[in-house]
């Protein structure tokens, strides 16, 4: 494991948003879906795609709060410009779990 700085942590901007819309991916290599993700007044909403359709369907994850790096460079994925990196982790068969907080959190809200 490579040990980084709290200074290093600190440069990434680790952002709770709330996702607003949902559609298919078609066009994605793996299975994924296109992400609408509200992050607050200061950020406003950004898009992104995600590989976790083995683990929610679009009506659960429309109003889901999640975790993103909003401070990546946008990154053209297919037809999509990805603006954000949301988080997960892999489970056993390597799907994607998304990383997302237990309680409400107002959009835009850094993880420190």
């Amino acid at each position: 494991m490579n040990q980084i700085s709290l200074n290093d942590f600190e440069k990434i901007e680790l952002r709770v948003g709330t996702i607003t819309r949902v559609e298919d991916f078609p066009e994605a290599r793996k299975p994924a879906y296109k992400l609408w993700i509200d992050f607050g007044e200061e950020l406003g909403e950004k898009k992104s795609s995600a590989q976790i359709v083995k683990h929610y369907n679009k009506e659960d994850l429309l109003g889901k709060q999640v975790i993103g790096v909003v401070n990546f460079p946008e990154k053209q994925i297919g037809p999509v410009l990805s603006q954000v990196l949301v988080t997960g982790f892999e489970d056993g068969n390597g799907d994607v779990v998304l990383a997302a907080p237990d309680k409400p959190i107002p959009n835009g809200k850094k993880l420190f």
